[in-house]
Parts: C-alpha cells; structure tokens; sequence
C-alpha cells in the first residue's frame, strides 16, 4: 500500500515537473515563432498543417497489424508517438501563449501575436483537415465502386456464387 501511494506521489510530482518544463518552453518558444518572416499567420497556418499531418500519421499508424516482431512493434510504436506528438503539440504550443486565467504573475501573461496564430492555426487545421477528409472518402467511395463492379462482373460470367450455387 505505501508503494502505491509512493508512485503516486512521485508519478504526479514527476507528471507536474514535465508539464512545467513543457510550458516554459512554450513560453520562451512562442515568442521566436512568431517573430519569424511571414508573421503570426503563417505561423499559426504551418502549425494546422503540421497538425492534420500528425493526426492523419497517427490514424495509419495505430491502424497497423499486430504479427510483427519485436523491433519493428518498438520502432511503430515510436512512429505513433512521434505523429500523436505532431498533431498535439501545436496546440498546446500556441495555446500556453494565451494569457493564463486568474494568474497575475509575469509567467502566464499574454505573448503578443498569439492570438492571431491561434486563430490562423485553427482555421487552416480546420480547412485542411476537411479538405483531407473530403479527398479521403471520396477515394474510398471510388475504390468501394470499383470493387462493387468487379463483383457484378464475376457474378455476371457465374464465377462470383459459392460452390454450391454453381454446382446445383
């Protein structure tokens, strides 16, 4: 029991440490970001892509087949991380750049150009997102139809029965 409660209490003082670490990096980050050429829109329009890109890795990533071996499971599992990375990590960027709620201390004060990005970061994520969506499922609409055909196809010629639907 107390080794339970010791994990925990080093688990959330561990979980804590990395969430302060990663916002001080955001913080310290958001700044040279937006300064880059192009501004705070092409910032925030690079981070939606990037992350459509991340989600669409992950979603074919955590779809993959489960008879591997043991490193090529490691190296998809890294593969997966890294994507849901890519497509969480933006977010969170931008968003720690957003002034902090009831905080009145200079650690979460508002980065200027942060809002811009945030909203330029959510219009093109969402934009893209619903273009790859859009270009997705019409594919597989495509490739169902084809399939469908060539079903009629063989079933037409009598290939596409069972065995006992030809024989009887």
């Amino acid at each position: 029991m107390v080794g339970v409660i010791l994990g925990l209490v080093v688990g959330t003082g561990v979980i804590l440490l990395v969430m302060g670490l990663v916002k001080r990096f955001a913080r310290e980050a958001v700044p040279v970001l937006v300064d880059l050429p192009g501004g705070t829109w092409a910032v925030g329009g690079g981070l939606g892509v990037v992350t459509v890109l991340g989600a669409a890795g992950w979603l074919r990533c955590a779809s993959g087949l489960s008879d591997r071996t043991r490193l090529t499971r490691g190296l998809h599992a890294v593969g997966t991380a890294v994507c849901c990375a890519a497509a969480f990590g933006p977010f969170f960027l931008l968003l720690s750049g957003l002034p902090g709620r009831n905080c009145r201390s200079e650690s979460c004060a508002y980065l200027p150009g942060t809002g811009s990005a945030f909203l330029a970061y959510v219009l093109s994520a969402g934009l893209v997102g619903w273009s790859v969506h859009r270009w997705t499922s019409t594919r597989a609409a495509e490739q169902a139809a084809l399939e469908r055909e060539r079903v009629r196809r063989l079933r037409k010629k009598g290939k596409g029965k069972s065995r006992a639907a030809r024989q009887g």
